[in-house]
Parts: structure tokens; C-alpha cells; sequence
């Protein structure tokens, strides 16, 4: 019998992008643009500049592009990077039934291997679909809480998956490449813990092992068979895996077309309590002067992601990402939680400070969600004690988005980060990448797509 790696590779190997269903290639789009946008706003996050120093001044052959910076670097090198600041502002998607972000490593990982290999957009794009899918399915066949920070450990499989298909490989090269990302699985939710910036170089980790997983294989190098099954096998070591959960309905349906969108820069398990908060605060008409004080129940999961006291520390954004106090009194105060709001000097405001410290945080034991639900109450002066519950996270079938919002939100990331994009050009990479299937040359796409922008501008 084949093992689950050789199971998945199979799979990967053969399926054309004209095998895939139209919600396949819908939602491979959709967090395309999604991750593109964030990943150019998160390249001006705090750490994102030391990362690209140290990336530039190691050099190499420029294959690939980095976000944002006009440079080209080796494909390991820049899936580093762009996987670092999409992850940076916590503003990407989310496959809440396993808590992996695939998409800040499957795209990196993917862009680089489609740069290097001039790919068409369909190919792209199979792979994103094709990754993803492996990405989700590993942490969702996955159960028990090792601390592991499920983004790497399971998106890497992703990556390496993507850029397999990307190379070429076939489904022996698939396996070894699926083998040498378990090689190389790692990282711990510590880092999440302690508010450290080393949180947003996991994914950056995770995309540059993905890449080296696939180059690897394709040179021949040979891995693990059992990788995932084994008796020292990823469901051995790192959690209780089900196997048939891995692999069920493998072609049939995929996993990443139930990725949530996230409507904040901001930990999930914060967004039902920001929409409930900016709810009241725009119903009532609230200031931080009316709030006498404030209660946000949430599920203990949620709690141990951003229930802790408010401190900015050392890293004032990554605190407030992972702060559901910061998160309620932003809402109040401001009726939004975007990316101003996660800049220092927001997150530093002495009136945000005193009114994150009148929130209180109770934990429902009994709630098993890991983003939803919340019940908020605040307290005033003038109208009593307000409550409202949220019980389906922003983003979700339940609540979801529209491709206006996530159009919105492109243009509001992509006016951010080292080099913010004019509104035309923003506009350029959207109609670009909703049409990725037209695209030639991957290679291009950056300069290609924004040339009918230019146009407009210098028209204007």
C-alpha cells in the first residue's frame, strides 16, 4: 500500500489545473490577492527591514522578487522574506479547523519556485490550489495541543507540495519533497508567548525550508516514505494524527476553499470581539470617556492566545495583535482596527492604554470554538451595561466578506509597507490577479501587471 506521502504526491503530481473545480481556483484567487496585499503592507513591520539586510547582503542569483523592494534575490532567500511579511501584520487567512494560515507560506513558497521557472498563471495557480489543500488537510487531520505553531509545522508540507508541482516533480519527486519538509517541520507557539517578532519569521521559515524541500527532491535527494505515518513520523512526534482524515475525499473536495478571511490586522481570536465592540461603539455613539469598563467572555483557546494583561513590552505591535483588551478598547475608541491602528504610536496612545486596562477577560470552559464566539459587555456612564454576542468570526460562510471588502482591503494594504502603491496600480494587480489564468510569465507579473496603471497615472 502507499504511504500518506506517496498518497498526497500522487495526487499532486497528476492533477491539471483544468482538473480542478471552479471554488478551487475561485478561492486560490481570492488568497492570492488577500496575501499579496498583506505581505506588501507587512514589509514595513517591525523586524522586516533587519531580515532584508541580512538577505541582501548574503546576495545570490536574482531570481525571484521581494515584496516591495524593487530587488531580487535567490527563491530561498525571497520566500524568506515575502513569507515574513505576509505573516507580519497577522492580516491573512486562516483554516480555523486546523488553525493554519496556509497562505503566507504556500505563496511564498510558490511565487519564488514560479518566478525561477517563468510558470504561467494556470500553473501558478494549481499549485496554490493543490498546496493548499495539503496544508489545511495536515492540520486538520491533526488533534492534541503540543504548543506546536501550526502555520509552519503544517504549512510547510504546503509549500513544498506547491513547489513540487511548480518544478514539475513527478510523484516519487512529490514524496521525497513532502519527506524533506517533515525533515524540516518546526516552531513553537513560545514565540507567540512572548510577543517576540521571531512569531513572524516562522512563516518566512517555513517558506524558505518549502522551497529548499522541492529543489532537494528534484536533484534526487531522497526522504522519509512514511513521513507522516512512521513510527518517528509527524503524527508520531508532533500530534495525534488521523490518517483517513489526511487523505479523504482527496480530489473531490479542497480543504482550502473553507480558509477564512480576516477582516483585521489582528490575532483571529480577537474579531469577534473588535465587531462587537465597534458594533456598540457606533450604535451608542460611545467615547472612552463613557466606558466605565468592559467584559469579553471567550473559549479557553481564545483566552490563551490574547486573553493576558495589556503590556506593548518590547514589540508594542505583536502585543496589541495578541491582545484582546487593546483590541476591545481600539474598537471603542476608534471604530476600526486597521493598519493605522497597529502602528506604535496608536497602539502607544495613553487614552488606548487606560481604557485596554478596564477590560476584563472571563473564560467560559465550557466553549470549545478556537475564534468564535465572544459575549462582550461595556459599561457607561449613560446607558447602563450594553452586550452584544458575536457568534461566527468575520470572514466565515456565516459572516462573510465581499470581493468589494477584500478589494478594499487590498487597496489599504497595498497604500502601506516600503513602497505603498498609487491607486492605479493597486487597481492594476487586482484586475491582474483575478484573471492570473491569462497570465504568461510569473516572472513578469509584477512589473507586467501595474503597466496599465502607469498609464493612468501619468494620464492623471
Amino acid at each position: 500500500m502507499p504511504s500518506l506521502s506517496q498518497t498526497l504526491a500522487g495526487h499532486v503530481a497528476s492533477t491539471r489545473f483544468e482538473d480542478l473545480p471552479t471554488e478551487a481556483v475561485s478561492a486560490a484567487k481570492w488568497f492570492v490577492l488577500d496575501t499579496l496585499g498583506v505581505a506588501w503592507a507587512g514589509t514595513e513591520a517591525p523586524g522586516m527591514e533587519a531580515l532584508r539586510q541580512m538577505a541582501f547582503a548574503e546576495g545570490g542569483s536574482p531570481d525571484c522578487a521581494v515584496f516591495g523592494s524593487g530587488t531580487r534575490l535567490p527563491a530561498a532567500a525571497a520566500a524568506l522574506l515575502n513569507g515574513a511579511s505576509a505573516g507580519a501584520l497577522d492580516y491573512d487567512g486562516v483554516y480555523e479547523k486546523g488553525s493554519v494560515h496556509p497562505d503566507i507560506v504556500t505563496l511564498p513558497a510558490a511565487w519564488a519556485i514560479a518566478e525561477r521557472r517563468r510558470a504561467s498563471g494556470k500553473e501558478f495557480l494549481a499549485a496554490m490550489a493543490l498546496g493548499n489543500d495539503v496544508a489545511c488537510r495536515s492540520g486538520g487531520a491533526m488533534s492534541g495541543d503540543r504548543g506546536w505553531f501550526n502555520t509552519a509545522v503544517h504549512g510547510v508540507f504546503g509549500g513544498a507540495a506547491a513547489a513540487a508541482k511548480l518544478l514539475g516533480l513527478d510523484a516519487e519527486g512529490t514524496a521525497n519533497a513532502l519527506g524533506l519538509a517533515f525533515c524540516q517541520a518546526a516552531g513553537a507557539r513560545q514565540a507567540i508567548v512572548e510577543k517576540s517578532l521571531a512569531k513572524r519569521v516562522l512563516s518566512g521559515l517555513a517558506a524558505r525550508s518549502s522551497v529548499f524541500a522541492a529543489l532537494a527532491a528534484e536533484k534526487g535527494i531522497t526522504a522519509p516514505r512514511q513521513a507522516f505515518e512512521g513510527e518517528f513520523g509527524f503524527h508520531a512526534l508532533y500530534g495525534e494524527g488521523d490518517a483517513r482524515a489526511l487523505v479523504a475525499g482527496l480530489g473531490e473536495h479542497y480543504e482550502h476553499t473553507a480558509t477564512v478571511t480576516k477582516k483585521y490586522p489582528s490575532c483571529t481570536a480577537n474579531h469577534v470581539a473588535i465587531q462587537g465592540a465597534a458594533a456598540l461603539a457606533d450604535e451608542f455613539d460611545l467615547g472612552p470617556d463613557d466606558v466605565t469598563g468592559a467584559e469579553v467572555v471567550v473559549s479557553p483557546f481564545m483566552n490563551e492566545l490574547v486573553g493576558a494583561e495589556w503590556d506593548p513590552g518590547d514589540n508594542p505591535q505583536v502585543a496589541a495583535q495578541f491582545s484582546i483588551r487593546y483590541s476591545v478598547a481600539c474598537a471603542i475608541a476608534r471604530r476600526r482596527l486597521g493598519i493605522a491602528e497597529i502602528q506604535e504610536d496608536a497602539i502607544l496612545d495613553p487614552a488606548i492604554g487606560d481604557l485596554a486596562g478596564k477590560v476584563r477577560v472571563r473564560v467560559n470552559d465550557g466553549w470549545t470554538g478556537k475564534f468564535a464566539p465572544c459575549e462582550l459587555t461595556i459599561h457607561t456612564a449613560g446607558h447602563g451595561a450594553l452586550t452584544r454576542r458575536v457568534d461566527h468570526t468575520p470572514g466565515t460562510p456565516e459572516n462573510p466578506l465581499s470581493l468589494d471588502d477584500l478589494k478594499a482591503k487590498f487597496r489599504d494594504c497595498a497604500a502601506a509597507g516600503v513602497a505603498p502603491m498609487a491607486p492605479g496600480r493597486a487597481d492594476a494587480i487586482i484586475d491582474a490577479v483575478l484573471s492570473l489564468e491569462e497570465v504568461a510569465d510569473m516572472a513578469l507579473f509584477l512589473d507586467g501587471a501595474p503597466a496599465g496603471a502607469r498609464a493612468a497615472a501619468a494620464a492623471e
